[in-house]
């Protein structure tokens, strides 16, 4: 075979996503807050795009506020393109018109035709996103006038500054409270942050002794046991018999009180006594000033019975972000005299805006789709509760929907369906089969673990029940369970074994 340069011809296929398409599976597994702060960045960004208002207002165009809106918006507009033109007129939804957008056809980016009042998901009957103002001159709400709540860390450091006046001890306290967790746990060793900074152990100790001096009790510390002896030491509660107790904190987790009568060296009073007080602490001294604020949740789904007798599915308009592409705004802008690079951007802008447009309307669509064909297969959970949950996977839904799994995966990923039973995660409903004993229908493994809860949360203390135990009172109901599953099943509930139920019980009595 010769080396020798010479030139070929082949030809091969390639499957490629394009920007737009990448985007709508983006768009696709995103939970509603997530969903709302997208869209907030694409109203920043692209000039184009408006938040119609006119499902809250109720009189369109018509209230001066909304004009002066409109005015502001298209001023921004003039000058991301910096062109003086004025002028705007709020233009029509836009409907993306696609039936499955992850099919090989992903559209084309001309103007769509203009959605029916009839259409209960067409663009200008969803709600605003956030439900609150924006950013075109209106007031803010109170909660933005008030000041935000010290973290633990700003708290750390307030004491501190009070505690010494070492310049040296603060900068290392400084950097001692930086390591702080959320927890109020401090993780690194004493000997590689002494290292880090280049001072000797003995002054990286007394840093942290400082720290561990200030509020709340127990922050600072490096373990559990730390955290639990510095509040025993502040309330004159650490003597040999508890430092016992502490050192064995295994034992007391296992409840196991014969072992720690022995190691402790007490009678049973007292060491019900100890434990109590123990449990009096706090482990996490830190949780008091919590994290970051914890967002609720909001179902993208509601379910509700019928008048019919049936179940009635629909999208939760405050969840669906409603925009708008200003197309007329558009048209009179691209025909002024711009530069080729404002054209190309302009062009840019109205493309993306509807892509985005179309991409939201066909994300509603199939979430509404996945949701209802949920709902079908599990109307016996609705109407009973979760003894009649039945077996279900992606690949069931998928084939009824006419989606792909993955398309499928996406939808019911950060998504949450409103139930007379509570608000549920949509992977809720997809839960793996257990076969049954007598050969009828397979059950649902998350109404099995309902089932082995509601055993043991109704054994006597007298009669607990072991794993064993378990898989014989289920297989006599028809459900063929192993005990290693039974096990498995328990463990993931954090329910403890029946050895360690035992000791628990024991102790209460």
């Amino acid at each position: 075979m010769s080396l020798a340069p010479r030139l070929e011809v082949r030809q091969s296929q390639q499957l490629v996503m394009t920007p737009q398409l990448q985007q709508a599976i983006k768009l696709l597994q995103l939970s509603n807050i997530e969903l709302a702060s997208f869209v907030e960045e694409e109203l920043e960004r692209n000039p184009l795009l408006e938040r119609d208002e006119r499902g809250d207002r109720g009189d369109g165009d018509s209230d001066g506020s909304d004009r002066a809106d409109a005015q502001t918006r298209t001023e921004r507009a003039d000058e991301a393109l910096g062109d003086d033109s004025r002028g705007y007129e709020r233009s029509e939804a836009l409907d993306g018109g696609q039936e499955n957008l992850y099919g090989d056809d992903t559209g084309s980016d001309a103007v769509p035709a203009r959605v029916g009042e009839g259409d209960a998901f067409a663009v200008n009957s969803w709600s605003g996103v956030g439900g609150g103002r924006g950013f075109d001159g209106e007031d803010g709400g109170f909660e933005e006038m008030l000041s935000a709540e010290d973290t633990l860390h700003d708290h750390l450091r307030k004491q501190l500054h009070l505690a010494t006046r070492d310049r040296q001890m603060l900068l290392i306290g400084e950097l001692l409270i930086d390591q702080v967790d959320d927890a109020g746990y401090i993780r690194e060793p004493m000997a590689e942050f002494a290292l880090r900074l280049g001072i000797p152990p003995a002054r990286a100790e007394a840093a942290l002794a400082l720290v561990q001096s200030l509020e709340p009790t127990g922050v600072g510390a490096r373990d559990l046991k730390e955290c639990l002896v510095l509040q025993l030491k502040e309330r004159d509660r650490y003597d040999p018999c508890m430092a016992a107790l502490l050192d064995n904190l295994h034992l007391l987790a296992r409840r196991d009180l014969t072992q720690l009568l022995r190691v402790c060296g007490v009678d049973m009073d007292d060491l019900q006594e100890m434990i109590a007080e123990v449990r009096a602490l706090e482990p996490k001294p830190g949780r008091a000033f919590g994290g970051a604020p914890v967002q609720p949740v909001v179902p993208d789904v509601f379910v509700r019975e019928s008048q019919s007798g049936g179940w009635l599915v629909e999208l939760n308009s405050e969840t669906l972000p409603r925009v708008l592409v200003n197309s007329r705004y558009y048209t009179q802008i691209s025909g002024s005299g711009l530069s080729k690079e404002d054209k190309t951007y302009l062009s840019d802008c109205y493309q993306t805006g509807n892509w985005l447009v179309k991409s939201l309307d066909q994300r509603a669509r199939t979430i509404l789709k996945v949701a209802t064909e949920i709902v079908r297969q599990q109307d016996g959970f609705f109407a009973y509760g979760i003894t009649e949950l039945r077996p279900l996977n992606l690949k069931t839904v998928a084939e009824a929907v006419s989606l792909h799994e993955s398309t499928v995966s996406r939808v019911t990923a950060n998504k949450y369906i409103g139930t007379a039973r509570g608000i549920l995660e949509m992977k809720y409903f997809f839960t793996t089969a257990i076969a049954s004993a007598d050969g009828g229908e397979a059950l649902s493994a998350e109404s099995v673990r309902h089932r082995i809860r509601g055993l043991i949360d109704a054994e006597p203390p007298d009669a607990i029940l072991s794993d064993d135990r378990i898989v014989e009172i289920l297989k006599s109901e028809g459900v063929d369970i192993a005990r290693r599953t039974v096990a498995k099943y328990r463990e993931a509930m954090r329910i403890p074994s029946s050895v360690q139920r035992r000791r628990m019980k024991a102790a209460l009595v």
